[in-house]
């Protein structure tokens, strides 16, 4: 398993690509739109904050690229391949080797260390043990946690569970790292050493991120926003100033 971020090169298709996509609850009358038809293009090695109010649609476009969904009508691209024609067990295997997940609740197992944490992704993938503890223990060097394995997160600040939560993301060499609102339970400190970690990653291994904030403070740290309103793009996807 390489530990490294593969970079595209001239002529490859976008890591991802959503064409006209829609997604829709109920029928009729009671039909609510919570994707009303976007288009949005995201290349390998971009770091991208998507914005955004409260039911702006934002947190559906996570679960579609997170293959954790499907849209009711457009398209889902994902390195070319249109994630629609997969079956249910070919996107699990999308999600559980191309993509890593980084959530504002950390989600770790509470009486479980923090190299056992980083293991899970390799456990799923059946990778042997000792080589599971050579990867998790890297990844947690590359995010500053050299000394930390045996902790459990109940021994750990809050800055610090992130930070096992990310190479928990990162161990499995994702082309992909969705995190939604990472810095939502930190406070302004640790929010930044997060944000510092991300865009390390992002400049050092290439690695594609897109996530989800609130705060303009936060979406700085990406090169372009994408906002979302009522279902739709509220403005072009730029680069941050």
């Amino acid at each position: 398993m390489s530990m490294e971020a593969s970079v595209q090169t001239a002529g490859d298709p976008p890591l991802v690509q959503l064409r006209s996509v829609t997604k829709r609850y109920g029928r009729g009358r009671a039909a609510v739109y919570a994707l009303a038809g976007i288009d949005i293009i995201i290349k390998q090695g971009e770091f991208v904050a998507v914005m955004g109010p409260s039911g702006s649609g934002k947190s559906t476009c996570m679960n579609i690229l997170g293959c954790l969904d499907t849209p009711s009508h457009g398209n889902f691209l994902f390195s070319g391949i249109d994630v629609g024609s997969l079956t249910r067990d070919q996107r699990a295997l999308l999600r559980r080797n191309y993509l890593g997940f980084v959530f504002q609740g950390f989600n770790l197992l509470n009486r479980t260390s923090a190299l056992e944490n980083v293991e899970l992704p390799l456990v799923y993938r059946n990778i042997p043990a000792r080589s599971r503890h050579t990867f998790a223990k890297a990844a947690l060097d590359s995010v500053g946690l050299a000394g930390w394995e045996d902790h459990t997160p109940g021994e750990l600040s809050g800055g610090q569970q992130q930070r096992v939560a990310i190479a928990r993301a990162i161990v499995s060499d994702p082309q992909l790292l969705l995190a939604d609102e990472p810095t939502g339970n930190l406070d302004s400190a640790r929010s930044v050493e997060t944000m510092e970690l991300l865009s390390q990653l992002n400049r050092e291994r290439g690695l594609t991120i897109v996530m989800v904030t609130h705060e303009k403070a936060m979406a700085a740290y990406a090169e372009r926003r994408i906002q979302f309103r009522d279902g739709l793009i509220d403005e072009p996807d730029n680069p941050m100033d």
